[in-house]
């Protein structure tokens, strides 16, 4: 079983656990949610329930709990391990992903805002916190990023402060990738390509370059 799996075992037992809580009537509300999963990780890690590698997920998942209580929103945080472990996530469109993986960074608390023209063009990179884990789209960019299918055709523009490099873990496993385009804190969203689109797109490549041959015959 790879490290994937693992976690996303993990993640599994931990929402079997919270969804037969709920049926027996243990769990009714948030603050019961929140306290039942932070009792069951302290459990599941003082009695080793799992191997040694997804350790570090538990403590990180126990640490949000205890720290932020009902806003650590851990059942959320499960469902996306869960989802990204599993790949039942890589078989929503684009959109659904990206949508997926802010809607993840904000329950970790990160700062999201979608900016203006007017707001992108007169804040300078260098005016936000370099402090605060912050991701401002640009409206314009989101609206015309995507097709009607929601599947991407052109890159996403955005700016992104603080831990960057945790941002960027948590859009590969939902299927998207960024890359610095420009200044510092600036950067282009995309979505990563598998094999099989790599290969379609070199197919009809080849297609039109024939088109494009046949046409210059006549």
């Amino acid at each position: 079983m790879t490290l994937t799996q693992k976690s996303g075992h993990l993640a599994w037992c931990a929402l079997a656990a919270l969804a037969l809580a709920r049926q027996d009537g243990k769990v009714c509300s948030a603050a019961q949610e929140n306290l039942f999963l932070t009792r069951w990780l302290a459990t599941a890690l003082k009695q080793r329930r799992f191997c040694r590698e997804v350790a570090p997920d538990i403590e990180w998942l126990l640490k949000q709990g205890r720290q932020y209580g009902v806003g650590a929103k851990l059942a959320s945080k499960l469902n996306y391990l869960w989802r990204s472990c599993t790949g039942e996530l890589s078989l929503q469109n684009d959109l659904f992903r990206l949508t997926y993986a802010l809607e993840t960074a904000k329950d970790m608390c990160w700062a999201y805002q979608l900016l203006s023209d007017r707001e992108w063009l007169g804040r300078p990179v260098s005016a936000l916190n370099a402090a605060v884990n912050g991701i401002y789209l640009s409206r314009t960019s989101l609206a015309t990023a995507f097709d009607e299918d929601g599947q991407q055709v052109t890159p996403l523009m955005a700016r992104l402060t603080g831990r960057v490099q945790g941002l960027e873990t948590l859009l590969n496993r939902c299927g998207w990738q960024m890359a610095m385009n420009g200044p510092s804190g600036l950067y282009e969203l995309t979505v990563e390509k598998t094999d099989e689109t790599a290969t379609n797109e070199k197919s009809a490549q080849r297609m039109m370059s024939s088109t494009e041959r046949k046409k210059s015959l006549y």
